[in-house]
């Protein structure tokens, strides 16, 4: 599905609350989304809410998780159920001169659809393997091929977005106007997830190299834009 055009806004997916914050065009979502690693995901089982978090990646207008298959949440969505899926960036702290105006700046998006287990075997290797490349570019080609054990153990859950939405602070501090004189320290805190040095693991043998693949993991390098570029980099603009 390009990211073209924009989901239809329903009582599911309106954002009722401070509505101009709101997105519903695909390109907005998409980017939220694509810029993350993890999500949440909330559902319901035998009428108890639960909320799992877990790694996750778009293709196209579907998104796709993994996980054991002892797991109760997938095993739950194994005949298919409805799903929220939700992404949040935390990008500031906002301090005002009254407590009523502190705030955050942020980028999240919710998604809604109906999960189902992907059991075709050609597909579910195909999207695993689409898994590692969409977080480290190129490695896939590089690795072990799993097992049949390690796919049988493996749970790979498909959901197409049926309805999404997403929303958006980036305005900073947001005082009264009359608040504005008032000598109170008021500031914006810039909040950045960025990797560190990398720790090669102490038992890798002597000579193996750096993967041309990981250029892009350099120290400091901020998560949310090398997810982005790693997205366009298999998928293009979709």
């Amino acid at each position: 599905m390009p990211a073209t055009g924009s989901y239809p806004v329903t009582e599911r997916n309106k954002v009722r609350r401070l509505h101009e914050r709101g997105r519903h065009d695909r390109a907005s979502v998409y980017a939220i989304l694509d810029a993350a690693m993890l999500c949440h995901i909330a559902y319901v089982i035998d009428g108890q809410p639960y909320c799992t978090p877990t790694a996750f990646w778009r293709e196209g207008d579907h998104l796709y998780w993994h996980g054991s298959s002892a797991s109760r949440m997938l095993r739950t969505q194994k005949p298919g159920v409805p799903v929220c899926l939700t992404v949040t960036h935390l990008d500031s702290l906002v301090l005002a001169r009254c407590g009523f105006n502190h705030s955050v700046d942020y980028r999240s998006a919710m998604c809604f659809g109906k999960a189902h287990i992907i059991d075709d075997a050609a597909e579910k290797t195909r999207a695993l393997d689409a898994m590692i490349d969409r977080f480290y570019p190129d490695r896939n080609a590089t690795l072990r091929p799993s097992t049949a054990q390690e796919l049988k153990a493996t749970m790979l859950i498909g959901m197409a977005i049926e309805e999404a939405s997403g929303k958006v602070r980036n305005k900073g501090v947001g005082d009264e106007e009359e608040d504005y004189a008032l000598p109170i320290y008021a500031a914006r805190f810039p909040v950045v997830q960025t990797l560190g040095p990398v720790e090669p693991c102490p038992r890798l043998p002597a000579g193996v190299p750096y993967p041309a693949g990981l250029a892009g993991f350099t120290p400091g390098r901020r998560l949310d834009e090398l997810m982005l570029e790693n997205q366009k980099r298999l998928y293009g603009d979709d």
